[in-house]
């Protein structure tokens, strides 16, 4: 089966702030098309995620190598416009489990007071850089030096911008002598023609900046700068379901860790060609699908873990990430979002 047989759907963009993220969930719920028939056995489920391409190749190796229907799975993916628009489909009732940066599940817990459980992982680092304008980048070598300068994130509130104020802290330097600039997702442009000094970017933006002579001041898709700078793996994408739900759900999300730990495992012997062509066809219309298979083997050892089992640790790295940036309150316990009993089970 090619990877654009199985059935898909998106959630229409939102421009709902972080505070404001789950209400009006049940509009959300109402405007998600209507699944085609399953091809596989059993109840169809809906799986949400940011539509970010380097949070993807779990999932998408997962339907399109057959993890998921071999664990008895029919699942259907929906496309969200961002973590924190597939976390407000899951807590409205639209979708059955969202994956999203760990960052949206921590605020929605402990901000929001949303009955969520996480319990399975695919990623293990942010998908960020910090790189410079190629204009700036003799003149700004380190973060303390992103005092008195322009920093492009995507939007406050956001794990760009929760990273960089953690950045900030770990340096010494003041944030408050740091504007930042919410410039969405695409801040590439931006950054060439030199309107911010620096930006949080993703893949492929990293690439072309450091080709057209931006400096990478941290790159925290690569392991050791994660270890320099974050103290090690900072957890990221990873699944969540309604904690009202578990015990009913429990055999479903069983099969839902064994089939994603499948495609973790067979995508550590994908070239970047494979893993591209997981993706449904209208996701990498546009690119450079040489240069981003490229891209995509370069990091896919560091970015994804072997194990979909939750690392504690990395997941308190990000706790204080907010923290220290001021998105969650200290002393904020954090231990009923995580559920481990889930993963082996």
């Amino acid at each position: 089966m090619s990877c654009c047989d199985e059935t898909t759907a998106r959630v229409p963009d939102t421009d709902m702030s972080r505070r404001s993220l789950f209400k009006g969930a049940a509009v959300i719920a109402s405007v998600i098309p209507a699944a085609r028939p399953a091809r596989a056995q059993g109840r169809q489920i809906k799986l949400a995620y940011c539509s970010q391409l380097l949070c993807g190749p779990p999932y998408e190796v997962a339907r399109s190598a057959g993890h998921f229907k071999n664990h008895g799975l029919d699942v259907q993916i929906v496309y969200a416009r961002g973590g924190g628009a597939a976390m407000q489909a899951l807590v409205g009732g639209a979708v059955d489990y969202a994956a999203t940066a760990l960052d949206v599940a921590i605020q929605a817990y402990a901000n929001v007071n949303a009955g969520i459980r996480r319990f399975a992982v695919t990623g293990r680092l942010p998908l960020f850089a910090v790189v410079t304008a190629p204009k700036t980048a003799d003149q700004i070598r380190s973060i303390k030096d992103l005092e008195r300068r322009t920093v492009g994130v995507s939007a406050l509130g956001n794990a760009d911008h929760a990273l960089t104020l953690y950045l900030l802290k770990q340096a010494g330097a003041d944030a408050g002598r740091v504007q930042f600039a919410t410039m969405g997702v695409n801040l590439l442009e931006a950054l060439r023609q030199g309107q911010i000094d620096v930006g949080l970017v993703q893949e492929p933006a990293l690439t072309l900046l450091r080709r057209s002579g931006g400096r990478v001041l941290v790159n925290a898709m690569d392991l050791e700068d994660a270890k320099h700078y974050l103290g090690g793996s900072f957890e990221f994408m990873g699944v969540a379901v309604r904690a009202k739900e578990i015990e009913q759900r429990r055999p479903e999300m069983v099969a839902l860790t064994k089939a994603l730990a499948d495609a973790l495992k067979g995508l550590r012997q994908m070239t970047g060609d494979q893993v591209i062509a997981a993706f449904p066809k209208e996701m990498t219309a546009g690119l450079d699908l040489k240069e981003f298979g490229e891209i995509i083997a370069r990091h896919r050892d560091a970015l994804y873990p072997e194990t979909v089992n939750i690392d504690l640790d990395a997941a308190k790295r990000v706790e204080q990430s907010l923290i220290a940036g001021g998105l969650i309150k200290s002393g904020t316990s954090m231990s009923g979002l995580y559920d481990t009993s889930i993963v082996g089970g």
